[in-house]
């Protein structure tokens, strides 16, 4: 599967736009980027359970004090382009991907365990 990387980060600037507005107010501190591939040490946390398609870092919002600006630093999800074009046959299943990967993240960002994300569909 190829997309272009500018066209992968429309995608997910997109996907982040069908946010409902009462959630994507509460990400104001946090960023949304694109790498290529997740760095060794993303990988060995992952400890061979899967593909790495995204990752949050930072504190998640239950866990804070001072509601969505109460770290100093932004949060930052990180969407892995070369993984989630490998892991699709067909540009629609990449855009679902992207969707459902942004989705993952920011549901730990709001504090939702692994479990917690399967049972929505967010796995």
């Amino acid at each position: 599967m190829r997309i272009s990387r500018r066209e992968f980060v429309r995608q997910v600037r997109r996907a982040y736009l069908q946010i409902p507005p009462s959630i994507r107010q509460s990400l104001r501190n946090v960023d949304v980027v694109v790498e290529e591939w997740p760095r060794p040490e993303e990988l060995e946390e992952l400890a061979g359970e899967g593909t790495l398609l995204g990752l949050y870092s930072g504190v998640p919002l239950v866990e804070r004090e001072g509601g969505p600006e109460g770290a100093g630093l932004p949060d930052v999800i990180v969407i892995y382009r070369q993984p989630i074009l490998r892991t699709s046959s067909s540009r629609a299943e990449a855009e679902e991907e992207i969707r459902k990967t942004l989705w993952h993240e920011i549901g730990h960002y709001l504090g939702m365990t692994e479990d917690d994300l399967h049972r929505m569909g967010y796995g």
